[in-house]
């Protein structure tokens, strides 16, 4: 670029004005050459600009992605601790395997999406805490996008659709002994009440959760194909952009080699 840039100061073209018009009796090459590099230059900080705004949605999806996935997981780990067996019920085999296979898997989930979070958060601070424009390069946000968006998903979206599972296993382990103890505190309840309450409570609750889980799974569709959508229409933008830049450097260049 320096090599095109120093154009030799003779006399001008023919053909073509020794001042500018407006500039202040700068010469036309001059004039040229400044524009030219205006342009780069602003090409430049676009580029940059560019950047830094995919550093910082990094840093905000690793925040957020450490913040629930820390949040989560606390709370799983606490309803497995604190949840209490009744000694006198028989529990059925699948529920008890179903809460716990779901309380592991859970925890290991956002417990995974915890551990790229913390691996990758601080080296993405330190370069967004520079306050210098080059050191964008610096972050590791480009090589380890995958990551990210993989901690992001685990966190969000698979995380929480495990812990709404998790909340209608629990209630069915703490509603239905209810009947149960209750036949064993009263031996002779009246023939016409029927001991099906916990039961009641507990079917209830998966019947809320089920249509709070579907709307969930189309809404997370919903979001990802619209910031997919989103995606594409800022690259085509992008692409245009770029485009017309190339197209305005190919006209500087060629006024300059006219000079």
């Amino acid at each position: 670029m320096s090599s095109e840039l120093n154009v030799p100061m003779g006399s001008p073209a023919p053909g073509v004005s020794e001042r500018c018009p407006g500039g202040g009796g700068m010469d036309y090459r001059d004039w040229v050459r400044r524009s030219y590099l205006e342009l780069v230059s602003s090409n430049h900080h676009s580029v940059q600009a560019l950047s830094w705004r995919k550093l910082y949605l990094s840093r905000a999806k690793l925040k957020a992605s450490s913040r629930t996935s820390a949040l989560l997981s606390g709370f799983a780990m606490v309803a497995m601790v604190e949840v209490q067996l009744e000694n006198h019920y028989d529990y059925p085999p699948a529920l008890l395997i179903a809460f716990s296979v779901c309380t592991t898997v859970l925890v290991a989930v956002h417990l995974f999406a915890l551990l790229i979070s913390t691996c990758i958060l601080p080296n993405v601070e330190a370069v967004s805490n520079i306050h210098n424009l080059n050191s964008v390069s610096e972050s590791p946000h480009e090589r380890m996008h995958y990551y990210i968006e993989l901690a992001w998903g685990f966190s969000t979206a698979l995380g929480i659709l495990l812990f709404l599972a998790e909340v209608v296993l629990l209630c069915w382990i703490k509603f239905l002994p209810v009947d149960s103890s209750r036949v064993t505190t009263k031996p002779t309840p009246p023939p016409h009440v029927r001991q099906d309450s916990g039961w009641q409570a507990a079917l209830a609750s998966t019947i809320i959760m089920v249509p709070v889980g579907v709307i969930f799974v189309v809404f997370t569709i919903h979001f990802y194909r619209t910031l997919v959508h989103h995606k594409t229409e800022r690259h085509h933008q992008e692409i245009e952009e770029l485009h017309k830049i190339k197209i305005q450097l190919d006209g500087h260049e060629r006024g300059l080699l006219t000079v």
